[in-house]
This record gives C-alpha cells, structure tokens and sequence, in this order.
C-alpha cells in the first residue's frame, strides 16, 4: 500500500496547525512557537523559569524555578483551550538529577490528584544555564 493512500496517513496541512502565543508566558527565544495545536492537541514547548511581565530569568533554587515553569506551562494551555488537568504527558529536564525530588514536590503540588505521564531526565547544559525546563502534551477541553 502507497503510503498516501495508508489508512493512517494524512495530508498534514499548516493550516490545520494552530500555533499558540500569550503575554502571560515567556515569549519564544528562537524560531519555535510556545505551543502548537493539532486535531484537538496542544504540543507546548519546554518552558524555563523566565518571569514573562519583566523577560527576567528567575534567580532561585530548582523549586522556585519549577514553580515558574509550570505557572508559564499553565499559562500556555490556557491560551491554547487546556489546562493543566488535561495534560497527559511530560518530559521534565533537570541539570542535575540530585535535585529532583525538590522539583518533584513543586510538579506534585501543581497536577494535584492528576497523574500525567511522565520522562524526568538530566541534561549536560539547559538554555540559559537554567536547572529545569519542562515541556508537555495535553487534550484540548475548549
């Protein structure tokens, strides 16, 4: 079977894309859009601890840090019709894996009783020489 005319294959138009920018979350720092939906999917680019009123990276440990991130990552659903109970997948990058259950009780305190998926990995170096940059999926429920 040609791959155009495979069951699962389909024409992927940019005009199908949605591509998501608020002032309430740090504006992209590259070529890259905060957040992306499709067919009903919000794709949200990793979020670091930058202060989106002032453009200010956050001077903090990595729970102030992860506060900022998933407060910006909230932000970023809600402009793309999400929120953060309708994510169902995250990738959270740590500079240094020692800090994880700091960033652990902060991403708890976030999601509540709801339980994303989730892959937590170390990177040798984040933008910004930040301590954690987190980037999710979610179901759009507006």
């Amino acid at each position: 079977m040609r791959a155009a005319n495979h069951p699962y294959h389909r024409a992927n138009n940019v005009s199908d894309l949605k591509l998501v920018q608020t002032d309430a979350a740090p504006a992209a720092i590259g070529p890259y859009s905060q957040a992306v939906v499709s067919d009903g999917w919000v794709f949200c680019s990793g979020q670091i601890p930058i202060d989106p009123e002032s453009g200010e990276l956050l001077d903090g440990d990595v729970a102030a840090q992860t506060d900022l991130v998933l407060k910006n990552l909230a932000a970023v659903l809600a402009e793309a019709g999400a929120t953060m109970g309708s994510v169902v997948k995250t990738t959270v990058f740590l500079s240094d894996m020692g800090t994880f259950a700091q960033m652990n009780e902060v991403y708890a305190r976030h999601f509540g009783s709801h339980r994303p998926a989730r892959a937590a990995v170390q990177a040798a170096a984040l933008p910004k020489a930040v301590d954690v940059e987190i980037e999710c999926v979610a179901r759009v429920t507006r």
